[in-house]
């Protein structure tokens, strides 16, 4: 059997869906009339293991995984590094520094962007998505530790 490259993403849907459904057992599910914490997250995480199996099962119709080519892989990782820092900054940053932040160092530096353009369009995704999730939808979010918002 030849290694395509729909193999490799669907066990990686599948495996990561499963370790954060593992992961997530302490959210209650509910029920469909009251439903809990749980239930949302956890059917987002069903589907995405059920396509990462529709992929595995089409994946004869992809490419072999070793005709990949890497040459984009610095790109990809400091994606995966700036937003890992984001995520362990979230808490204690808060929400509007660390998302503000996180687009500005991917804009700025990695997508190689007007650093003006690139501050206003964070700064209004931010206050956008801050606005929506804060006051219309009245979701808590963290406030940061050393600045308070």
């Amino acid at each position: 059997m030849i290694l395509r490259r729909d193999h490799v993403a669907g066990s990686a849907f599948v495996v990561g869906g499963a370790l954060v459904y593992a992961l997530s057992g302490d959210l209650p599910w509910g029920s469909l009339a009251m439903p809990g914490a749980g239930m949302m997250p956890k059917l987002a995480i069903g589907l995405m293991i059920v396509f990462g199996l529709v992929l595995i099962a089409r994946a004869g119709e992809s490419p072999p995984f070793a005709e990949i080519e890497w040459g984009d892989i610095g790109h990809a990782a400091s994606i995966v590094v700036i937003s890992a820092a984001a995520i362990a900054f979230y808490a204690w940053l808060g929400f509007v520094i660390t998302m503000t932040s996180m687009m500005l160092i991917l804009l700025i530096a990695v997508e190689r962007k007007n650093p003006l353009r690139a501050a206003a369009f964070s700064a209004g995704v931010t206050v956008s998505a801050y606005l929506l999730f804060s006051m219309l939808l009245k979701t808590p979010l963290p406030q940061g530790t050393p600045y308070g918002f």
